[in-house]
């Protein structure tokens, strides 16, 4: 596995999970720690090389593999902070590629298995689903992807 920017991974604590949320959809590894145990995090971040995210500041004061404190409660402000601070250029080939749910990749499949599963004004209009793996939330690009696009673009050029 190479060290670069690109497979960085995240453990975000119970006091971040919109952030959680949104940094699978951005397409990175992130696992949301929802217990409340300083320890338990510590020892997951370090046994899987994770990056913790927090706004814990008892918590962000340990040792762990490496630790964020996350300064604003606001969505945008977190994910401009995580970004910045981790220099990293988001890859739209990458959006929505985990499950936002459970943080698996998810993959293609084809339309007929869906059929049953998902509204039928989507399976008429839409070509292209995804499953997850393990949960098995079936996705595809609604409405729901352009307004993505236009809160990332609007997040990006604030400064």
């Amino acid at each position: 596995m190479n060290n670069n920017k690109s497979e960085i991974k995240f453990l975000v604590d119970f006091m971040c999970g919109r952030l959680a949320k949104w940094l699978r959809i951005l397409g990175y590894d992130t696992e949301f720690y929802k217990e409340k145990s300083r320890n338990k995090i510590l020892i997951e971040s370090l046994r899987e090389q994770r990056i913790i995210l927090t706004r814990d500041t008892k918590l962000s004061n340990k040792k762990a593999y490496k630790i964020l404190f996350i300064k604003s409660d606001k969505i945008r402000e977190q994910i401009k902070q995580v970004l910045k601070e981790f220099n990293l250029k988001l890859d739209k080939e990458k959006f929505f590629s985990r499950c936002s749910l459970c943080n698996k990749l998810v993959v293609k499949i084809e339309k007929d298995k869906v059929k049953d599963e998902i509204p039928l004004y989507v399976y008429e209009s839409q070509q292209e689903f995804y499953q997850c793996p393990e949960c098995k939330r079936i996705y595809w690009q609604g409405s729901h992807f352009e307004l993505f696009n236009k809160e990332i673009q609007q997040i990006l050029n604030k400064k």
